[in-house]
């Protein structure tokens, strides 16, 4: 069984990583090379402005995303702004919840906890703190998501203008090893044509 799935992965591999043989007469000089990759650096690049981006996310989550024609980002901002809205909102309803029943505690009041056996001021006052740390916590990290989101929109806008060389690229390929002590890993190769 081992054997043929080395034969596939040998067949899968050569034909991976086959090299394509060019005739003589289709090989380009340096100056059309140089043309080639002027012309796909020039071809409809539509610069966008970072601090409009930027602006943008800040005044509504996933604004920036909008204007960068980034719109598959524009789902991931609101889930992420969204969730941690809603755990904020959560934390403080439940916060105020036990406060209320804190304070009646404290005053000798009847609350929402009475007919529960070993509820106490000491319960209520550590359930009511756990809330709000809860709460504060929820509060920073989406601070934080919201930051994130206009950084994206800044550093999208800013990067979009880059040039594009087609003879540059990242490709996974496997790494061997020359000894043959250890079997092959996954990598990337960063690959230059000339």
């Amino acid at each position: 069984m081992r054997a043929v799935y080395s034969i596939i992965l040998l067949l899968f591999f050569g034909l991976f990583f086959s090299q394509e043989i060019k005739p003589f007469d289709t090989i380009k000089t340096e100056k059309q090379v140089v043309e080639e990759i002027e012309k796909a650096n020039v071809s409809n690049i539509q610069k966008y402005n970072p601090t409009k981006a930027g602006l943008y996310s800040a005044v509504f989550p996933g604004l920036g995303q909008y204007y960068n024609k980034k719109y598959w980002k524009i789902p991931i901002v609101w889930g992420a702004v969204g969730t941690g809205v809603g755990i904020i909102v959560y934390n403080d309803k439940q916060y105020r919840r036990y406060r209320t029943a804190f304070l009646a505690e404290l005053n000798g009041q009847p609350h929402e906890f009475d007919d529960l056996p070993y509820v106490d001021a000491t319960v209520l006052g550590n359930t009511q703190d756990r809330a709000k740390r809860q709460r504060d916590y929820a509060i920073a990290i989406t601070g934080v998501l919201y930051i994130l989101n206009i950084v994206d929109a800044v550093v999208d806008a800013h990067l979009y203008d880059q040039k594009k060389d087609p003879d540059l690229a990242i490709k996974p390929t496997i790494i061997y090893d020359d000894l043959g002590v250890a079997n092959g890993k996954a990598g990337l190769s960063l690959s230059f044509r000339f």
